[in-house]
C-alpha cells in the first residue's frame, strides 16, 4: 500500500519532479509550486534550465512574474514544509539538467515529446531515454507518471519492464500511472487546474497514489480501470477532432468547386442547438497532438491485424491541405497575370494556432516550404514569433515583417495562415493587392480576397 507516499502528497511534503519543461511540463511545475509543493524541474536543454533559474520565461503565455514567484531563491532550495502543513507558503523551485537528482523526488512526472518518425511511426525515444535516465536513481516510495501521449500499452509494455530494472516491485515499492496531458496553450478559459485529469494506474495501489499526486492541484481527477484505458482516452479525444476537421476540410474543397463559402455554412449549421458541433477548416493541422496522435493508434492497430481506414482517410485529407492551399495561391496569382515563381508572398502567422507562439507541427511552415520550392520569395509576419526559431526539420533565416501599408502593398500575395487577433485585418484588406484567406477571416467577398 502506498500509504506513506500518499501522506506526503496529501500534506504537500512530497517533492515533485517534472521531466521535460515545455508547453506541458512548465505549466504543471508552476501549478505544483503555487500550492506549496517543492518542485524540481528536469530538462536536457541547459538554456531552458538557466532561464528558469534566472526567473525568465521562454513561453509567451507564461509570464516571467509566474516564473519568478516559483523560482525565488532557486539557487538555495528551501526545506520541505513542516509535516501536516496543508497551505504552506509557496516553495521555491529548481531546474536542473542532472537526472541523478531524481532520487530526491517523491513523484516523477514525464512530460516529454512523442513525435512520429519520417515513416509516420511512433518515436518513443524521448520517453524511453528519460525513463532509462531515472531508473538508476529510483528508490522505494516513489510514483512515476507518464503524461506524454502514446499508444495503448506503452505504460505496461515499455515503461514497466524498464522500471523493474531498478529491482523495485511495481504497485508495492514503486507506483506507475498514465495521466495524459490536456494543455491548450493560450486558452484563457481553461487552466492546468480546471481541466479534468484522466488517470489510469498499473495496479489499484498505483491508481490511489496517482489520485493523491494530482488531487490537490487539479479540480477533478477521473480515474479509469487501467493505463491502457487512459492511453486510449487521450487518443480518442484527438482522433475525434482530427476526423471532424478532416470532414470539414474535405467539404471545403467541395464547397469551393460549388462556389459556396464553407465558413458561412458552418456558422449557419452551428445555430442548431443540438446534434452539431462546429469544426473549422484550415491550411492543415498543427500542434503536437492532432496531427500526430491518430497515427499512434493506426500503428498499434496493425499489431492486431486491424486497419483504421476512417482515421487514415481523415489524416490523408488533412495532410493534403497545404498542397491544396498552395494551388489556390498559384491560381489566384495566375488570374492576375503573375506566376508563382518569382512572386513575393507574405505569410501571416506561422504559429500553429491563433494568439500563441507555439510552432509545433505548424502547417504554415509546410506552406512556406512548398511556396519556396515553387520559386516564390517567402517572408512572414507573426507578432508572437519575432524570429523564425531553430527547428529539427525546418529552417528559414527570417524575422517577422512589420505590417504596414508599404509591406502589404509590396507583396504579390498575402497568405493568411494563422488568424492572430493582433493583425489589423482592415489594414490588410485595404493595402494588400491579393489576400488568400485560409481561416475565414473575411466574411464579405471582395475583389482582392480569395478563400482557401
Amino acid at each position: 500500500m502506498p500509504t506513506p507516499l500518499i501522506n506526503r502528497l496529501d500534506t504537500r511534503e512530497a517533492r515533485i519532479g517534472i521531466l521535460g519543461l515545455g508547453y506541458v511540463g512548465l505549466p504543471l511545475l508552476l501549478r505544483y509550486a503555487e500550492v506549496g509543493y517543492p518542485v524540481l524541474g528536469f530538462d536536457i536543454d541547459p538554456a531552458k534550465v538557466e532561464q528558469l533559474n534566472a526567473g525568465q520565461s521562454y513561453i509567451e503565455h507564461i509570464s516571467a512574474e509566474r516564473i519568478q514567484a516559483a523560482f525565488t531563491n532557486a539557487s538555495q532550495p528551501s526545506a520541505p514544509p513542516a509535516h501536516g502543513t496543508l497551505n504552506p507558503a509557496p516553495c521555491c523551485c529548481e531546474a536542473t539538467t542532472d537526472f541523478s537528482r531524481a532520487r530526491e523526488c517523491d513523484a516523477l512526472i514525464l512530460c516529454v515529446p512523442t513525435p512520429l518518425n519520417k515513416y509516420r511511426e511512433p518515436d518513443l525515444s524521448y520517453v524511453l531515454d528519460t525513463t532509462e535516465a531515472i531508473v538508476p536513481h529510483l528508490r522505494p516510495g516513489q510514483i512515476v507518471s507518464l503524461e506524454s501521449t502514446t499508444w495503448p500499452g506503452t505504460t505496461d509494455e515499455a515503461l514497466k519492464p524498464r522500471l523493474e530494472k531498478s529491482g523495485l516491485t511495481l504497485g508495492q515499492d514503486l507506483f506507475l500511472v498514465f495521466s495524459p496531458e490536456r494543455e491548450d496553450p493560450g486558452n484563457p478559459n481553461y487552466s492546468t487546474r480546471t481541466i479534468p485529469k484522466v488517470l489510469g494506474g498499473l495496479t489499484p495501489a498505483c491508481t490511489r497514489a496517482g489520485q493523491a499526486l494530482y488531487g490537490q492541484v487539479i479540480d477533478q481527477v477521473v480515474s479509469l480501470s487501467s493505463t491502457r484505458a487512459a492511453e486510449m482516452t487521450k487518443l480518442l479525444e484527438n482522433i475525434h477532432r482530427a476526423v471532424n476537421i478532416g470532414l470539414v476540410n474535405e467539404l471545403k474543397i467541395v464547397c469551393d468547386r460549388m462556389d459556396i463559402d464553407i465558413h458561412e455554412v458552418i456558422r449557419a449549421a452551428a445555430t442548431k442547438p443540438f446534434g452539431f458541433t462546429p469544426y473549422y477548416p484550415g491550411p492543415g493541422l498543427g500542434g503536437h497532438c492532432i496531427p500526430i496522435d491518430p497515427f499512434y493508434l493506426t500503428w498499434k492497430a496493425r499489431e492486431y491485424g486491424l486497419s483504421t481506414r476512417f482515421i487514415e482517410l481523415a489524416g490523408e485529407v488533412n495532410a493534403n491541405m497545404p498542397q491544396w492551399v498552395v494551388s489556390k495561391v498559384a491560381d489566384a496569382l495566375n488570374d492576375r497575370g503573375k506566376p508563382i515563381k518569382g512572386a513575393n508572398i507574405l505569410v501571416l502567422g506561422i504559429a500553429y494556432k491563433k494568439n500563441v507562439d507555439d510552432m509545433r507541427e505548424s502547417p504554415s511552415v509546410q506552406l512556406m516550404e512548398l511556396l519556396q520550392a515553387k520559386g516564390a520569395t517567402v517572408s512572414y509576419s507573426d507578432p508572437h514569433v519575432p524570429i523564425f526559431p531553430k527547428m529539427r526539420e525546418h529552417h528559414f533565416d527570417l524575422s517577422s515583417v512589420a505590417l504596414d501599408a508599404h509591406s502589404l502593398a509590396a507583396a504579390d500575395c498575402v497568405l493568411i495562415a494563422t488568424d492572430h487577433a493582433k493583425f489589423d485585418y482592415d489594414l490588410i484588406k485595404t493595402h494588400a493587392p491579393l489576400i488568400v484567406d485560409t481561416r475565414g477571416v473575411y466574411q464579405e467577398p471582395a475583389a482582392n480576397i480569395v478563400k482557401a
